[in-house]
């Protein structure tokens, strides 16, 4: 990790990239809203400018939505004060909530840029396969209480894989230019009780993620044939694409980098570090 800014100079102002982790349980997501609710980004600007004692602006890999959680969001922001990396990380977490926590902090040249820079995004989505739902885990997973049917779910994922426009699993109030993305991986994988959705893409819509899963839900339980997912996805219209998983299964995991020069974690969360057959993202 780097501990001091080689390029810094008098007067000029300098790049930082930070990492950082959140439970967005009790947050309206991401972004800044006018009517002042609480959100991640408003709890981190408000921590880090104290720390470098002036105003800044934070730009992020990837926006989550009210009750998302991360364990690897990138941001950046511009500063002229000069503070190490381990002074930045330790000096921000003592000014934030206990549900947000930086991770790391690097110095980065002023060309990289926390959301244009990234050239592929990671989601997991955790399902409770269970009877009866979890007391201790409740607010970090979606409870399922019919049997899915991970072979199913797999093999209507597989029909979603590749560059589509999906218009059918984007909110209605998306903001993205195109619907069409780049889908590279949604692989899924159950442990005990637990149905982990790893998905990869070089970009994703609003609720597109969550979207999905309420399909391949449906698909789980039965309720849909495995077809169904490409008859959704042809059909470019979100009234056919079912209902929205919930908020809070859903983890942004991962933002990929042309660069060597970030530092490495677990994709996150740490509950699914070691889960058999989950590959790294």
């Amino acid at each position: 990790m780097t501990e001091a800014f080689p390029f810094l100079k008098s007067g000029h102002r300098y790049r930082v990239a930070m990492c950082v982790e959140y439970r967005g349980t009790e947050y309206y997501g991401w972004q800044i809203q006018k009517t002042g609710v609480r959100t991640v980004q408003a709890e981190l600007t408000k921590a880090i400018s104290k720390v470098a004692n002036e105003p800044v602006d934070l730009i992020v890999a990837g926006r989550t939505d009210a009750g998302v959680h991360a364990s690897n969001q990138i941001l950046h922001f511009d500063t002229a004060s000069y503070r190490k990396a381990y002074g930045w990380t330790s000096g921000v977490n003592t000014e934030l909530p206990n549900d947000i926590s930086v991770q790391w902090t690097q110095a980065v040249d002023i060309d990289f840029h926390a959301r244009f820079s990234a050239r592929e995004r990671a989601y997991r989505y955790i399902v409770y396969n269970a009877p009866m739902p979890s007391g201790i885990l409740r607010d970090g997973m979606t409870w399922e209480r019919r049997e899915l049917s991970l072979e199913r779910m797999q093999a209507a994922a597989n029909l979603l894989l590749g560059e589509h426009d999906f218009s059918s699993f984007r909110a209605a109030n998306c903001q993205a230019h195109s619907p069409v993305k780049d889908v590279r991986e949604l692989r899924l994988v159950r442990q005990g009780r637990l149905i982990v959705l790893q998905a990869r893409a070089n970009g994703f819509l609003y609720h597109m993620v969550r979207n999905i899963m309420g399909v391949l839900m449906a698909i789980g339980r039965g309720d849909r044939p495995v077809e169904w997912a490409l008859e959704v996805l042809e059909g470019r219209d979100r009234n056919r694409g079912g209902i929205t998983a919930p908020a809070a299964g859903l983890y942004f995991v991962r933002a990929r980098y042309e660069r060597g020069d970030l530092p490495e974690r677990e994709a996150g969360p740490a509950i699914l570090d070691g889960f058999a057959g989950l590959t790294e993202v």
